[in-house]
Protein backbone atom coordinates (compact mmCIF):
# COMPACT_ATOMS: atom_id res chain seq x y z
CA UNK A 1 0.00 0.00 0.00
CA UNK A 2 1.22 3.70 -0.99
CA UNK A 3 -0.25 6.45 0.99
CA UNK A 4 0.63 9.23 2.64
CA UNK A 5 -0.75 11.86 4.59
CA UNK A 6 0.72 15.45 5.71
CA UNK A 7 -0.36 18.19 7.40
CA UNK A 8 2.05 21.62 6.97
CA UNK A 9 2.22 24.59 6.13
CA UNK A 10 3.33 25.95 1.81
CA UNK A 11 6.91 27.00 1.80
CA UNK A 12 6.39 29.30 -1.07
CA UNK A 13 3.28 30.63 -3.60
CA UNK A 14 2.93 27.46 -6.08
CA UNK A 15 2.86 28.10 -9.78
CA UNK A 16 0.62 26.69 -12.25
CA UNK A 17 2.03 25.26 -15.33
CA UNK A 18 0.46 22.52 -17.70
CA UNK A 19 2.13 19.67 -19.97
CA UNK A 20 2.47 19.74 -23.33
CA UNK A 21 -1.08 18.11 -23.32
CA UNK A 22 -1.89 21.06 -21.73
CA UNK A 23 -3.07 19.29 -18.34
CA UNK A 24 -2.47 21.69 -15.77
CA UNK A 25 0.14 20.74 -12.91
CA UNK A 26 1.42 22.42 -9.91
CA UNK A 27 4.68 21.57 -7.82
CA UNK A 28 4.98 22.74 -4.58
CA UNK A 29 6.46 21.75 -1.01
CA UNK A 30 5.11 22.25 2.76
CA UNK A 31 6.99 22.26 5.70
CA UNK A 32 6.15 19.33 8.64
CA UNK A 33 6.90 20.24 12.11
CA UNK A 34 8.24 16.73 13.78
CA UNK A 35 6.34 15.37 17.11
CA UNK A 36 9.91 15.93 18.80
CA UNK A 37 12.14 18.87 19.68
CA UNK A 38 15.67 19.09 19.24
CA UNK A 39 18.28 19.51 22.43
CA UNK A 40 17.75 23.26 21.99
CA UNK A 41 14.18 23.06 22.40
CA UNK A 42 12.94 23.93 19.23
CA UNK A 43 10.57 22.15 16.71
CA UNK A 44 12.28 20.66 13.15
CA UNK A 45 10.36 20.45 10.04
CA UNK A 46 10.55 18.18 7.15
CA UNK A 47 10.45 19.71 3.16
CA UNK A 48 8.39 17.57 1.36
CA UNK A 49 8.04 18.28 -2.45
CA UNK A 50 3.98 17.72 -3.76
CA UNK A 51 2.48 17.28 -7.38
CA UNK A 52 -0.85 18.06 -7.47
CA UNK A 53 -2.78 17.72 -11.07
CA UNK A 54 -5.69 19.12 -12.91
CA UNK A 55 -8.48 20.85 -11.06
CA UNK A 56 -7.07 20.73 -7.57
CA UNK A 57 -3.94 22.74 -8.97
CA UNK A 58 -5.51 25.09 -10.47
CA UNK A 59 -7.56 25.61 -7.01
CA UNK A 60 -4.40 25.23 -5.14
CA UNK A 61 -2.68 27.77 -7.25
CA UNK A 62 -5.66 30.31 -6.80
CA UNK A 63 -6.28 30.25 -2.97
CA UNK A 64 -3.02 29.36 -1.28
CA UNK A 65 0.19 30.97 -0.53
CA UNK A 66 3.27 30.79 1.29
CA UNK A 67 2.23 30.08 5.26
CA UNK A 68 -1.30 28.42 4.61
CA UNK A 69 -2.16 25.38 6.68
CA UNK A 70 -2.99 22.34 4.12
CA UNK A 71 -3.41 18.85 4.57
CA UNK A 72 -2.00 16.44 1.36
CA UNK A 73 -3.54 13.07 0.94
CA UNK A 74 -1.72 11.39 -1.91
CA UNK A 75 0.93 8.43 -2.69
CA UNK A 76 4.73 8.50 -2.84
CA UNK A 77 6.52 8.69 -6.34
CA UNK A 78 10.73 8.08 -7.12
CA UNK A 79 12.19 9.30 -10.06
CA UNK A 80 15.74 10.13 -11.19
CA UNK A 81 17.22 12.45 -13.88
CA UNK A 82 20.32 13.06 -15.53
CA UNK A 83 21.30 16.61 -13.84
CA UNK A 84 23.54 19.52 -16.99
CA UNK A 85 26.37 18.13 -15.66
CA UNK A 86 25.83 14.62 -16.11
CA UNK A 87 25.55 13.35 -12.96
CA UNK A 88 22.24 11.26 -11.75
CA UNK A 89 19.78 12.79 -9.46
CA UNK A 90 17.14 10.82 -7.39
CA UNK A 91 13.53 12.66 -6.58
CA UNK A 92 10.57 11.69 -4.25
CA UNK A 93 7.68 13.47 -4.52
CA UNK A 94 4.02 13.29 -3.32
CA UNK A 95 1.38 12.98 -5.72
CA UNK A 96 -2.06 14.53 -4.39
CA UNK A 97 -4.83 13.16 -4.71
CA UNK A 98 -6.48 15.54 -2.48
CA UNK A 99 -5.54 18.61 -1.18
CA UNK A 100 -7.57 20.23 1.56
CA UNK A 101 -7.26 23.67 2.59
CA UNK A 102 -7.21 23.79 6.56
CA UNK A 103 -7.66 27.63 7.05
CA UNK A 104 -9.77 30.42 5.89
CA UNK A 105 -8.12 33.42 4.13
CA UNK A 106 -6.29 35.54 6.33
CA UNK A 107 -6.46 33.33 9.47
CA UNK A 108 -2.98 32.65 9.45
CA UNK A 109 -0.80 34.11 11.75
CA UNK A 110 1.92 36.23 9.99
CA UNK A 111 5.22 36.32 11.64
CA UNK A 112 6.53 39.03 9.19
CA UNK A 113 4.05 41.33 11.05
CA UNK A 114 5.20 40.02 14.55
CA UNK A 115 8.67 39.22 14.87
CA UNK A 116 8.44 37.70 18.36
CA UNK A 117 4.97 35.55 17.18
CA UNK A 118 5.01 31.99 16.33
CA UNK A 119 7.24 30.68 13.25
CA UNK A 120 4.59 30.74 9.96
CA UNK A 121 5.14 26.58 10.53
CA UNK A 122 4.13 26.14 14.01
CA UNK A 123 1.13 24.34 14.58
CA UNK A 124 -2.15 25.66 16.76
CA UNK A 125 -2.49 23.02 19.03
CA UNK A 126 -6.14 21.58 18.88
CA UNK A 127 -7.78 21.89 21.99
CA UNK A 128 -7.49 18.88 24.42
CA UNK A 129 -11.05 18.88 25.48
CA UNK A 130 -14.45 18.95 23.24
CA UNK A 131 -17.48 20.34 25.05
CA UNK A 132 -20.51 18.16 24.26
CA UNK A 133 -22.67 20.72 24.64
CA UNK A 134 -21.14 22.21 21.57
CA UNK A 135 -22.34 19.50 19.70
CA UNK A 136 -24.66 19.95 17.29
CA UNK A 137 -25.53 16.15 16.56
CA UNK A 138 -25.20 15.41 20.24
CA UNK A 139 -28.98 14.82 20.11
CA UNK A 140 -28.43 11.82 17.02
CA UNK A 141 -27.98 8.96 19.24
CA UNK A 142 -25.08 6.25 18.70
CA UNK A 143 -25.30 5.82 15.02
CA UNK A 144 -26.13 6.85 11.61
CA UNK A 145 -27.35 5.20 8.89
CA UNK A 146 -26.90 6.34 4.84
CA UNK A 147 -28.70 4.66 2.39
CA UNK A 148 -26.15 3.27 -0.19
CA UNK A 149 -28.21 5.14 -2.85
CA UNK A 150 -27.26 8.39 -1.43
CA UNK A 151 -23.34 7.54 -2.37
CA UNK A 152 -24.28 7.86 -5.97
Amino acid sequence: MNRVTLVGRLTAKPELRYTSANLPYARFSIAVNRTFRNNDGQTEADFINIIVWRKQAENVCNFLDKGRLVSVDGRLQTGSYTDKDGNRRYTTDVVADSVQFLEGRGTRNDSASNSAGPSPYDYQDAPSEVNVSDDPFADFGDSVSIDDNFLD
